[in-house]
C-alpha cells in the first residue's frame, strides 16, 4: 500500500512538472481594468459625444469597444504562440515602426491639434504605439545577443542608441514628447535589469535631472525677458505647470479643471456619472485626464483602488519575469512592465500637476484604439512567457 501511494505521488509530481503555468490573476486584472475603463469612458465622454456627434452619446464607447475586442483577440492569438517566434521579427519591427513614423510627414492627419496618426485601410494607427512594442521586442533580443558585453560602456551605449533614435523621431516628427520619454524609459529600465552596474544609472539620472532643471530655468528666464514669445508651446506648458492660475485661460486651463475635479471628489466621490467637470469644462475628459474624472466621481477611495490594481498588475509581471524560462522571456516581461508602470506614473503625475502636462493616457482606461490594442498585444507576450513556466519552477 505504501509503495502504491509513493507511486501515485511520484506520477502526480511528474504530471505537474509537465503542466505549463497560466496566470489567471494577471488576466483577471487586465479584464477588470478594461471593463472599468469602458464604464468610466462612457461616463466621461457621453456629454461631449452627444454634443459633437449628432446626439450619439455612445460614440467614443463604441469605438473603444471595437478596439478592445480586437485587442483581446490579438492577445489570445499572441498568448498561444511561443514567444521565441517573435524574436525573428525584432529588427523588422523596428524598421517598420521607423517607416511609419516617417510616413507621418506626407500622409499623417491632424487630430486635437497634433499630427500623430496614419489612416491605413480606414483604421487610425498611432506609430508611436507601434514603436513602443517594437523597442521592447528589439531590446529583448539585442540584450540577449550581447550577453555580458552589455555591461561594458560600449554595449551600454549600443543598447541605448536605437531607442534614443526612435525617441527623437517620435518627438520631432509626431511632436509627441510623452511617447518619446516612455520609449527612453523602457530602454533604461530594461538595461537596469540586465546590467548590474547601478552607478551608470545614478549618473544617468543625475544628468537627466540636471538637463531638465536647466531647461526649466532657461524657459523661466526667457519668459521674463523681451524674448518671452520664443518659449514656444512646450515652454508655455512648463510655465503653466509652475503657475497654472497665471495661465488659466490657456495652457493651464486643463490642469486647473483636473485639480478642481480631484478636489471636489473628496473621499468617496460624487457618484458614478455625477461629474461636473466633464460637462464642457474639462477638454477631452475621456483621454489623458480621465483619472481626474475617476477622482471626482469615485473619490480618493476609487482612485486608490485603481492604483492598487495597477500595483497588483506590476506584481504579476514581476512574478512571471522572475520565473521566466530564459533571459529573452524575462526581458520581454520587464519591457511590458516598464511600459505600463511608466505610463501610469506619468499620467497620474500630469493629472495632479506634479509634472508638466505632456499628454499621457492611462493604460487600459483612457480612450485610444491604437493604445489599447498594442497594450493588449503586450499582455499577450507576457501570458506567452508565463505559459513557458512549468509548475516545478514556481
Amino acid at each position: 500500500m505504501a509503495v502504491r501511494r509513493f507511486g501515485n505521488s511520484q506520477r502526480r509530481r511528474e504530471r505537474e512538472a509537465q503542466e505549463s503555468f497560466f496566470d489567471y490573476t494577471l488576466l483577471f486584472i487586465v479584464l477588470f481594468l478594461l471593463a472599468f475603463g469602458l464604464v468610466m469612458l462612457y461616463s466621461a465622454s457621453a456629454y461631449d459625444a452627444s454634443l459633437h456627434y449628432e446626439g450619439d452619446s455612445t460614440y467614443f464607447l463604441k469605438r473603444q469597444v471595437g478596439a478592445t475586442a480586437l485587442g483581446i483577440a490579438a492577445m489570445i492569438v499572441v498568448a498561444n504562440i511561443p514567444y521565441h517566434f517573435w524574436e525573428r521579427f525584432a529588427v523588422i519591427g523596428v524598421a517598420v515602426s521607423i517607416g511609419l513614423i516617417f510616413l507621418i510627414i506626407p500622409f499623417g492627419y491632424e487630430a486635437n491639434g497634433a499630427k500623430r496618426w496614419l489612416r491605413i485601410f480606414g483604421i487610425s494607427i498611432q506609430p508611436a504605439e507601434v514603436a513602443k512594442l517594437a523597442v521592447i521586442l528589439f531590446l529583448s533580443s539585442l540584450i540577449c545577443r550581447l550577453g555580458r558585453k552589455v555591461r561594458s560602456w560600449k554595449g551600454f551605449c549600443v543598447v541605448l542608441a536605437v531607442p534614443a533614435i526612435i525617441a527623437v523621431l517620435v518627438w520631432q516628427i509626431t511632436e509627441n514628447m510623452s511617447s518619446a520619454i516612455i520609449i527612453l524609459g523602457i530602454a533604461v529600465l530594461m538595461l537596469f535589469v540586465a546590467c548590474p552596474d547601478y552607478k551608470r544609472f545614478i549618473l544617468l539620472g543625475i544628468a537627466g535631472a540636471g538637463v531638465a532643471a536647466l531647461a526649466v530655468y532657461v524657459i523661466v528666464q526667457m519668459s521674463q525677458s523681451e524674448n518671452a514669445a520664443a518659449v514656444g508651446v512646450r515652454g508655455a506648458r512648463i510655465l503653466a505647470w509652475l503657475d497654472p492660475e497665471a495661465y488659466a485661460s490657456g495652457k493651464g486651463f486643463q490642469t486647473l479643471q483636473a485639480l478642481y475635479a480631484i478636489g471636489s471628489g473628496g473621499i468617496l466621490g460624487k457618484g458614478l456619472g455625477q461629474s461636473m467637470q466633464k460637462l464642457g469644462f474639462m477638454p477631452e475628459a475621456q483621454n489623458d485626464m480621465i483619472f481626474s474624472i475617476i477622482c471626482e466621481e469615485l473619490g480618493l477611495f476609487g482612485a486608490l483602488s485603481i492604483l492598487i490594481m495597477f500595483i497588483l498588475l506590476i506584481w504579476r509581471f514581476m512574478v512571471i519575469a522572475n520565473n521566466a524560462p530564459d533571459l529573452f522571456g524575462a526581458l520581454l516581461v520587464v519591457g511590458v512592465m516598464s511600459h505600463v508602470a511608466i505610463q501610469v506614473i506619468l499620467n497620474v503625475a500630469v493629472v495632479t500637476n506634479t509634472i508638466p502636462n505632456t499628454g499621457i493616457s492611462l493604460p487600459f482606461i483612457s480612450y485610444g484604439g491604437t493604445s489599447v490594442l498594442f497594450q493588449l498585444v503586450e499582455i499577450g507576450f507576457v501570458l506567452s512567457v508565463g505559459k513557458g513556466i512549468r509548475f516545478k519552477d514556481l
